[in-house]
């Protein structure tokens, strides 16, 4: 029988021909006991009030959380284990990171190309003509054609870089300029607590962090939310406002996604392999690519994307979530509790920035209390103005984002909004705020 692959020290990303790695051992690793679960409904509630169980094995240790598999190139310092508060009460240990804003040698981009005739990284489309497609002329034209217009009459990409501009056109692609004093800390389970209802991850949720050492995020803003579309590479990651960079996607076989929906792409900044542990999501579940122990795409996967099934190299049976082969191929949701106040970094602003009062700010982007001034509670990033009209409909912004979603996203249908809400469809328009300019 086929066994599973990590990504090792070694293989995780390549290096240049002229760049050589020193690799030094660490010397624990982090046991977390985990079974078979039940599968439970997705719900669209993280609350940290949620009833858990711990995932226990009758039999033998299953899933091995190793803290020596993370890449040496993105550690700030040596890995440890701390005590943490899991965000139902309990009180648990925890592997606590801390990765810089890129691994080092890790050659990122391309993101936005400069003009119609040049090519740059991806973008999930969600509007006509929906799908996975390469940032290129044949793409931005057909996004001029439905009235998003990118470019410049002589074919110059409209490209804005949000640490130090803000657009001043409708539309732009956005390309964001690292922070090379940015660090990054996160917090993990080591063992995996299971809420009775799985955690919904919206837009631009955190789900883990990836072997490579470099945060995972879930689906990207809408450029018919924000009007605006902040360009991934071809490994599906991009720079942070707070200048940092992280993945939208199972990298370490995104190259399977490309090869499903006939993208002419490739990843080469991390080794790809649909069998290999990718990394560990923030409830201390690992993540692996399309492929079982067998190099067979599961067919049992619930609605999180897991399911129970070989782990690593052992004959041991514990729950795990898989990448797909459509993009964004992660997680939909995450099945166990994540621990409190599990990221910060120490950018001046985006997703996770604290900065002390009295901080000069030079970026443009405005920290928002560790998370952006338009990201609810769950993680999910909404679109400007939602908090306004939910306050005028009385409701919460999460619970109008849910209504938004489950209705159709970007193209709700309003009138199911409105009777989830238990508004008038009349009061629903007038909350909403106007598309942007097309």
């Amino acid at each position: 029988m086929t066994r599973r692959h990590t990504l090792t020290r070694s293989n995780i990303y390549p290096l240049s021909a002229d760049k050589t790695r020193i690799l030094k051992p660490l010397r624990f690793a982090l046991i977390a006991l985990a079974a078979p679960l039940a599968i439970s409904a997705c719900g669209d509630d993280s609350s940290s009030t949620q009833k858990s169980t711990a995932v226990q094995s009758a039999t033998a240790d299953a899933s091995q959380v190793d803290i020596n598999l993370f890449s040496l190139n993105a550690l700030a310092k040596q890995p440890e284990i701390v005590d943490c508060t899991l965000e139902n009460g309990d009180n648990a240990q925890c592997a606590k990171l801390v990765v810089k804003y890129l691994p080092d040698e890790m050659e990122i981009g391309p993101f936005c190309p400069k003009t119609l005739d040049a090519q740059g990284g991806i973008w999930d489309w969600d509007g006509t003509k929906a799908g996975l497609y390469r940032l290129d002329k044949d793409f931005l034209t057909m996004l001029n054609e439905q009235g998003y217009t990118f470019y410049d009459d002589d074919g110059t990409v409209h490209i804005v870089d949000n640490a130090t501009a803000k657009p001043t056109v409708d539309h732009a692609c956005i390309q964001v300029s690292e922070d090379q004093d940015v660090k990054i800390t996160l917090l993990i389970p080591t063992t995996p607590v299971m809420a009775e209802t799985a955690s919904r991850l919206g837009v631009v949720s955190k789900v883990g962090i990836a072997l490579a050492g470099v945060p995972i995020f879930s689906d990207a803003p809408s450029v018919q939310r924000t009007g605006h579309l902040p360009a991934l590479d071809t490994c599906a990651g991009h720079v942070d406002p707070g200048g940092w960079y992280h993945y939208h996607g199972t990298s370490s076989d995104i190259d399977t996604v490309y090869a499903h929906e006939h993208v002419d792409a490739k990843c080469t900044n991390l080794t790809q392999d649909p069998a290999a542990l990718f990394g560990y999501a923030f409830d201390g579940v690992p993540i692996y690519g399309s492929v079982d122990a067998d190099d067979v795409m599961p067919t049992d996967l619930d609605e999180c994307n897991g399911h129970t099934g070989l782990i690593g190299d052992s004959d041991i049976s514990a729950y795990h979530y898989h990448s797909t082969s459509e993009f964004p191929n992660l997680p939909k949701c995450l099945k166990g509790v994540v621990a409190k106040n599990n990221f910060s970094t120490t950018a001046q602003a985006g997703v996770g920035a604290h900065p002390p009062e009295g901080t000069e700010i030079t970026r443009n982007e405005p920290p928002g209390g560790g998370r952006p001034q338009n990201m609810d509670r769950d993680g999910d990033m909404a679109p400007p103005g939602f908090d306004k009209a939910a306050e005028k409909l009385g409701v919460t912004q999460a619970q109008l984002m849910q209504a938004m979603d489950e209705a159709g996203g970007p193209q709700a249908d309003l009138a199911k909004v409105a009777k989830a809400l238990n508004v008038t469809e009349a009061e629903l328009k007038a909350a909403l705020p106007q598309r942007p300019n097309r």
